[in-house]
């Protein structure tokens, strides 16, 4: 989700859109932070210097914006800012976004909504829907304003796969045995996603096992979560779509009933008529692993179809490239990196009231963890080659594996190991629990000291 500062200027161009009257027009500080791309060469030094003599760090935000799209201007665009914080960053738009992060304590001046709202709209009107006035009302927000950055492509230009064509596993010739899949089996109905091909559209609408699910994929995070979309309360599932906006280098989902702006990372809405709506979405279990190995364990599986309705190159190793090779992240966030890199591997689990993490490599030459998690013990199987984690209930017991994956428990009793439960010799059954795998940086960014991580 990037474009370069060029194109972006090219969009602006003669074609931007009027100023929106949400904004009183003789508004200095308006005028002064409009100045930096829509105004002529006078307007725009008398507008920087009005800021300068304000002294008032509250208009960085929109400089921010600004900058990141100002073509020439940026050096000056730059100075006024550095002049105002006492930080130099220089023309560092990441360093810049990082600065803002860190200082919440500064509350944009209002001039902030409608100018980045003009700014927005001029690159895609539709992203009206998402950017009403009402709807960004700071009290009415879950997220900062502020901290929304567009990610580089138009409303639905990272298209969603709804009720996509499957095949059976024999007929996927297409994928190789080491092309990683998400794994998903709800009520018996197996079903398998190449991250190849998802990372493309980065979210699927579907029915699976009779229950109405949404695989939101955030390439740049590193998750995949499968959400069920039947709220109580409401008619009809949602349907979801990419926005082309991030937070905090997120993408932030949207549902197709009332354009409202959801996190990804938590299943919440934050941004629109259901911000306030208390919503979380329930996850449901999900697994990555290789194509070879979900094939062999699930013979049934159906699996995505090349015939997606879109022109992509779905090759192995295609998508993403460079960013999942790049120890470097793409859109800026803070992250605390004193024990995990910010793009190490971790699997996530939000449930019984907690958050917990478990690093992928604590897996390594340990397939299984016993752990809890919010007072309720879990088991989890792991293998950092495959980026598989699975967790289950485990209640009173203590399970290993032998060296040829037999799973027993602390009486040497052999269970089997479903994607639904744990089964033991008598039936007795322990449930899966929903988690999936994340990047460190997203972990660590929505939850931070809410959440615990395990220590080995």
């Amino acid at each position: 989700m990037s474009i370069t500062r060029r194109s972006f200027a090219s969009l602006l161009g003669v074609g931007a859109i009027a100023p929106t009257a949400l904004w009183a027009q003789d508004d200095p500080v308006y005028e002064a932070v409009r100045s930096t791309l829509y105004g002529g060469r006078t307007d725009f030094e008398a507008g920087m210097t009005y800021l300068v003599e304000r002294g008032n760090p509250d208009v960085v935000p929109a400089l921010l914006t600004g900058m990141r799209y100002g073509r020439s201007r940026e050096h000056d665009i730059a100075k006024v800012m550095e002049t105002l914080t006492g930080v130099r960053h220089g023309t560092d738009w990441f360093e810049w976004m990082l600065w803002q992060e860190r200082n919440p304590q500064i509350i944009p001046h209002p001039s902030l909504v409608p100018f980045k709202r003009e700014v927005l709209l001029g690159i895609d009107q539709n992203f009206d829907v998402f950017l009403r006035p009402e709807y960004l009302q700071r009290d009415r927000m879950k997220i900062r304003f502020e901290e929304i950055s567009w990610g580089g492509v138009t409303k639905d230009g990272i298209p969603s796969l709804d009720n996509p064509e499957l095949i059976s596993a024999a007929r996927a010739d297409y994928l190789k045995d080491d092309d990683l899949v998400f794994g998903v089996a709800i009520n018996g109905d197996e079903r398998a996603y190449p991250l190849r091909i998802m990372g493309w559209h980065e979210m699927f609408n579907e029915v699976i096992g009779g229950v109405p699910v949404a695989l939101a994929y955030c390439t740049l995070c590193g998750s995949g979560i499968l959400f069920e979309t039947q709220v109580a309360g409401r008619q009809k599932p949602f349907v979801f779509g990419s926005s082309g906006f991030l937070y905090r280098s997120n993408k932030l989902m949207f549902d197709r009933e009332t354009q409202s702006l959801w996190n990804q990372y938590t299943g919440k809405p934050v941004v629109g008529p259901l911000a306030s709506s208390g919503i979380e979405l329930k996850q449901h279990p999900v697994v990555i692993t290789r194509w070879d190995t979900w094939k062999k364990s699930h013979p049934d599986t159906r699996v995505l179809s090349l015939k997606t309705g879109y022109r992509r190159n779905y090759g192995s190793g295609v998508v993403y490239r460079e960013y999942f090779a790049s120890p470097n992240l793409m859109f800026p966030v803070l992250v605390d990196q004193s024990k995990f890199r910010q793009k190490d591997y971790v699997f996530a689990v939000r449930q019984f009231g907690a958050a917990r993490a478990w690093p992928l490599a604590a897996f390594k030459g340990k397939p299984v963890i016993n752990d809890a998690i919010g007072g309720r013990a879990l088991m989890l199987m792991g293998d950092p080659d495959k980026r598989s984690v699975r967790a289950y209930e485990r209640g009173a017991h203590q399970f290993r594996t032998t060296t040829d994956g037999v799973l027993l428990d602390e009486a040497g009793n052999k269970w089997t190991i479903t994607e639904e439960a744990l089964v033991a010799p008598d039936g007795t059954q322990l449930p899966r629990v929903a988690g999936h795998i994340s990047y460190w940086f997203a972990w660590d960014n929505y939850l931070g000291d809410a959440a615990s991580v395990y220590g080995g």
